[in-house]
C-alpha cells in the first residue's frame, strides 16, 4: 500500500480526491493539508510514496514551487500535479519542477486514480494538450509563445517599456504585438484583454 499525502485548500475538491482514493485498496492517505509550504514537513515526518499537489494552494503558497523544493530533497517521493485551472504556464513549469505527472481536475476524461496507478508504476502521465478556452475572438491555442509572454506582461501592470526591456525587444516590437492580440480577439483595449485573460484563469499573474 502507498503513503499518500494529498494537497488541496478546496475542501470540497480534497472530499473528492480522499472519496477516489477510498475506493483502492492501494492506497493510504496519511494526511491532507491545505497549505503546499507545509508539505515537505509531513514529508519529514512520515513516509511518503506519492503526493497529490494542487497548483493554488492556501496562503497562496504555490505547489509548483513546493514540488521543485521536495523532489530535490526526497527524489523517490512521486508527484502529481493537481489544477483545475487552464493557466498556459503550468505544465510546463510542473515538467521544470521534475514532478512525475499532471493531471486536470476539470479538463479531459483521465480517471485520477487510473493516474496514480500508472505513475507508481513508473509512467509518466500528462494531458496530451492544454485546455482551450475562448479568449474574445479566437482559442487560446490561438496565441503564439510571444504573445502570451507579453499579455502575461500586461497582466503585471508592466508599460510597453517594461515590458520591451523584460523580453529584450524594442518598444516598436511591443506595440506590434499588442495591435495583432487586440486585433485577434476583437478587444478594443489591454484592459479588456487583461480581465478577460485573468478572469477565466488562463493566466495567474502571481503564479
Amino acid at each position: 500500500m502507498y503513503n499518500v499525502l494529498v494537497v488541496e485548500d478546496s475542501k470540497i475538491a480534497k472530499d473528492m480526491v480522499e472519496r477516489m482514493l477510498s475506493q483502492s485498496e492501494d492506497y493510504n492517505m496519511v494526511a491532507a493539508i491545505e497549505n503546499a509550504a507545509n508539505a515537505a514537513i509531513i514529508c519529514v515526518r512520515n513516509k511518503i510514496d506519492l503526493i497529490l499537489m494542487d497548483v493554488v494552494t492556501a496562503g497562496d503558497e504555490s505547489g509548483l514551487e513546493a514540488a521543485a523544493d521536495i523532489k530535490q530533497k526526497y527524489p523517490s517521493i512521486k508527484i502529481i500535479i493537481m489544477t483545475s485551472m487552464p493557466e498556459v504556464s503550468f505544465m510546463d513549469k510542473a515538467r521544470a519542477a521534475g514532478v512525475e505527472s499532471f493531471w486536470y481536475k476539470e479538463y479531459g476524461s483521465e480517471d485520477l486514480i487510473n493516474v496514480c496507478d500508472r505513475t507508481m508504476n513508473g509512467e509518466h502521465v500528462w494531458p496530451m494538450e492544454k485546455p482551450v478556452i475562448k479568449v474574445g475572438d479566437i482559442d487560446s491555442v490561438e496565441f503564439t509563445d510571444r504573445e502570451v509572454e507579453v499579455i502575461r506582461a500586461l497582466t503585471l501592470g508592466l508599460k510597453y517599456e517594461e515590458i520591451a526591456d523584460q523580453l529584450y525587444i524594442s518598444t516598436n516590437t511591443v506595440k506590434f504585438h499588442i495591435k495583432n492580440i487586440l486585433q485577434k480577439t476583437g478587444f478594443h483595449s489591454t484592459l479588456q484583454l487583461v480581465t478577460e485573460v485573468v478572469s477565466k484563469r488562463l493566466i495567474l499573474p502571481k503564479f
